[in-house]
């Protein structure tokens, strides 16, 4: 591995990607429809462009062996057909390329939302199926570019699949400032009992994952063809680690509660009502998100473990630590 592209470099995620690959001296461009104003100081190549653009993947991957795919249109409301225009269509379009330009490795960015459903999740592997009724646009999206990739798969293209969950840390721009802004408010309420067990991924761990995959593809590949879920390998109470992390910022705690069932019908009503209202704006309950914050979804990182020599090097303590330096130097 000489000659990286990370499609979607200029996310949070991709830009912990992008400065390993740059620490660890090889030579790497980035693919993003944002700006990267860190890229000239990291000797970075950026390149503006849409992965929907099959021509420009074509021209931009010359000349590279590995391409790192965190491109995706995220979040769990929105337009259908543009979940399915970036994160299918666009994914064709990666693996085209790949072909076109004859890269050997591609390491794909999934999500463990392929295999949510209601009920609870706890310590399943890699042979868990994919969910048979999708909660959300994202995750049906996900799930067929997932299996477009593992099936892609060959002798001369390989690929594997990394299923990365709730990834954190210094810089994030959407997970940790919108918990904030609703703790703050007192918007936030516990869904379901409170004793749902949940993966943490810690934002240094996720990335080592990323160059831990593309670097198994260039040696004994016995990750090729696969998906592996990532994590801090150690689930914690969502609602009492959360409650601990607002204690030490000084805001006030999650009290109040929802049923789980509640929530869910409530989560499904907006669904079909906020279409037919032609309400634009994510709807403050939906199925996907009672599932999320009421049932527990812990997986086995034990095939990483084996096959790709993953173990999370930053502990969740010491995450936390770190966030909360982060939160308060950014007054966030």
């Amino acid at each position: 591995m000489q000659r990286v592209v990370v499609l979607g470099g200029s996310g949070f995620v991709g830009r912990a990607v992008v400065q390993r690959l740059v620490a660890d001296g090889i030579e790497t461009a980035v693919v993003a429809r944002n700006a990267f104003p860190e890229a000239e100081g990291l000797g970075v190549r950026f390149l503006s462009g849409d992965i929907g653009d099959v021509d420009f993947l074509k021209n931009s991957l010359a000349g590279y062996d590995t391409v790192i795919h965190l491109a995706s249109k995220t979040g769990i409301w929105g337009n259908k057909e543009e979940y399915r225009r970036t994160n299918v269509i666009g994914t064709q379009n990666v693996l085209d390329a790949c072909r076109a330009n004859n890269i050997p490795a591609l390491v794909y960015a999934s999500t463990p939302a392929v295999v949510y459903q209601k009920d609870d999740l706890c310590g399943v592997n890699e042979r868990t199926p994919y969910a048979r009724n999708f909660l959300c646009d994202y995750a049906q999206s996900k799930a067929v570019a997932e299996k477009m990739v593992l099936a892609a798969n060959s002798d001369v293209l390989k690929t594997i699949s990394l299923r990365p969950h709730l990834v954190w840390g210094p810089g994030d721009t959407h997970h940790i400032p919108r918990l904030l802004g609703q703790a703050r408010c007192r918007q936030l309420k516990r869904v379901g009992e409170g004793h749902n067990l949940v993966d943490v991924t810690y934002i240094d761990n996720a990335a080592d994952a990323f160059i831990l995959a593309a670097k198994n593809l260039h040696g004994p590949a016995s990750g090729a063809g696969k998906p592996y879920f990532i994590s801090q390998g150690e689930p914690v109470n969502l609602w009492n680690w959360l409650n601990k992390f607002f204690r030490r910022l000084d805001i006030p705690i999650v009290e109040e509660s929802i049923p789980f069932q509640k929530a869910y019908l409530m989560g499904a009503f907006m669904e079909k009502a906020f279409p037919l209202a032609r309400i634009k704006r994510e709807p403050c309950m939906t199925r996907f998100l009672a599932v999320q914050l009421a049932k527990s979804h812990w997986f086995s990182i034990e095939n990483a473990n084996r096959d790709l020599g993953y173990f999370p090097k930053v502990s969740t303590a010491e995450g936390i630590n770190t966030i909360l330096q982060w939160v308060n130097k950014s007054e966030l």
